[in-house]
Formats: structure tokens, sequence, C-alpha cells
């Protein structure tokens, strides 16, 4: 394991390890932060949308009138 896994693995087992209340607080304050939201709702998109088939970037564009 790297040692940004480890870190993060650390991170993760004290996350969980809180109670709610604070679990929602930090929560709370990473989605204030605009940068760290539009990080977290980037991440959550592209894992949601992984299983998708890959587009050619030039047909992207084509498809969007811009190509």
């Amino acid at each position: 394991m790297a040692p940004y896994q480890a870190t993060a693995e650390i991170f993760m087992t004290a996350f969980k390890a809180l109670p709610a209340k604070e679990r929602s607080t930090f929560l709370t304050k990473l989605l204030e932060d605009n940068s760290l939201r539009e990080d977290i709702i980037d991440l959550a998109v592209a894992k949601k949308r992984s299983h998708e088939k890959t587009k050619p970037f030039r047909s992207f564009l084509k498809s969007i009138g811009k190509g």
C-alpha cells in the first residue's frame, strides 16, 4: 500500500469512529469550502458515470455543436 493510501485508510477509520454529530459537522465544514465542494461533486459524478462507455473528444464536440 502506498503512503497516501495508508494515510487515507487511517483518516477514514478515524472519521468512521466519530460520533454521528461530529461526522456531520466535519462534512458540513468540507462542503462550506467552495473548492472542496466542487472536488467532491466532481468525484461523485465521475464515480456514478464510471460504468459508461467513453466517447472520443471530437465526437463529443460534434454532439454539442462545437466541432
